[in-house]
């Protein structure tokens, strides 16, 4: 029988789930329009032709600080649906030693493959689709496996369709657990996952199935850690031994951010507040001028999701006006700083480059994502942000660090 025990780390912070609303014709043609003349105004740019309303950003954040390298402590990881490697990425900079990531995105194996040292990287419908992989190899080899089984089933935007959606993976995942009997796994998914209605799969798809572990559920807040983003997440953190359960404790906020969202929340506030480190806005992250007002960024919304690829980072009518007030234009995000400062936004706010929603995510500079700049987003999107891995690894260690 598992044992199971639930913490929160919660935050105050505004609601920016997203909503679904039926537009009339009239509104549809007005978005037409926009569209067409957006792309219009990226020709232009192209071409040289619009005069650049903002220089290219030199960012103030570096979340380098957030996560720095750790000697190796001895303990072995797998990944599950790696995205663009923001799990990897924080248990290897906390000193795990990285064994093997599988994604079915195939362009993340070019991501991962060149980031993570590591040569295991197995990604797309015939090497990462993990349900045609025979996990006994791994058995008695990895200590942790860790991932983030596909949030789309538990979340609004996916239309939480649960155990009927056929991107829900967490028998997958628990297969993959059971099979290589880690010492520990961790798991991550979106807060909908603790919605009432989810509480029968929870039980039945999560805690029986992995019924030879005792079991931690906790949520964590991105800005808790540093990440100018407003982005919490569920975490499950199993152990086979129920000693190390019993001594686990999770991650503790490191920052606060209560300053932010207010009239004169930018850079002159001070740096602690009740001993914790203050969390930086978007705006003095990236570097921007001052406007006398700085906030989180909205959830950090996938470019893989919907029915169709997009360079927009928006995820609901909330998040628009939040982005409206620090002035940053959360659409058409380019590929790079030049382009971005090439193509100004109608409305003269400032217009995001792919490096810069990285940043927002939590991926230091140096993690360079592969492909076109929808996928890039979309895997930045996908992935978990890697300060608040990290501190997950960190609170493992504690408990299964060896002598």
């Amino acid at each position: 029988m598992e044992l199971t025990k639930s913490f929160s780390n919660t935050s105050v912070y505004k609601n920016t789930s997203q909503k679904v609303y039926d537009i009339t014709d009239e509104k549809r043609e007005l978005y037409r329009k926009i569209s067409h003349e957006s792309r219009l105004s990226k020709l232009a740019a192209e071409q040289g032709l619009l005069d650049s309303l903002h220089e290219e950003n030199i960012p103030l954040f570096n979340p380098d600080l957030l996560i720095p390298q750790l000697e190796n402590n001895g303990l072995t990881t797998v990944s599950l649906f790696s995205g663009g490697g923001g799990l990897d990425l924080g248990f290897s900079k906390a000193g795990y030693k990285h064994v093997a990531s599988y994604e079915l995105i195939p362009i993340c194996k070019d991501t991962l493959s060149s980031n993570l040292k590591c040569k295991n990287i197995f990604c797309g419908h015939k090497e990462g689709d993990v349900t045609n992989i025979d996990w006994i190899n791994y058995q008695g080899k990895v200590d942790i496996v860790h991932g983030g089984p596909p949030c789309q089933p538990f979340s609004i935007a996916g239309a939480q369709k649960g155990l009927d959606d056929k991107r829900n993976m967490w028998g997958e995942f628990s297969r993959a657990v059971n099979t290589i009997k880690p010492r520990a796994f961790i798991a991550e998914n979106v807060p909908g996952i603790l919605n009432p209605k989810f509480k029968e799969f929870v039980r039945k798809y999560i805690f029986n199935q992995l019924s030879d572990y005792s079991i931690a559920t906790f949520e964590m807040h991105a800005a808790d850690y540093g990440v100018p983003q407003i982005r919490k997440r569920v975490f499950f953190v199993g152990f086979r031994n129920k000693g190390d359960f019993n001594k686990f404790i999770p991650p503790q906020p490191t920052h606060i951010w209560d300053h932010l969202g207010n009239k004169g929340a930018f850079y002159n506030c001070s740096l602690f507040d009740d001993g914790l480190i203050k969390t930086s806005g978007v705006r003095e992250c990236l570097g921007l001028p001052t406007i006398g007002f700085d906030n989180l960024a909205p959830t950090i919304r996938s470019a893989f999701t919907g029915k169709r690829n997009t360079t927009s980072i928006l995820n609901s009518t909330a998040g628009q006006k939040v982005w409206g007030e620090m002035e940053i234009w959360p659409n058409g995000v380019q590929s790079n700083r030049k382009r971005a400062s090439a193509f100004p936004a109608k409305n003269g706010h400032f217009r995001l480059s792919v490096q810069d929603v990285g940043l927002i995510q939590g991926f230091p500079e140096s993690w360079e994502f592969a492909g076109a700049a929808y996928q890039m987003l979309g895997q930045i999107g996908n992935s978990v942000s890697p300060p608040v891995a990290y501190q997950v690894a960190l609170s493992v260690i504690n408990v299964l660090k060896k002598a």
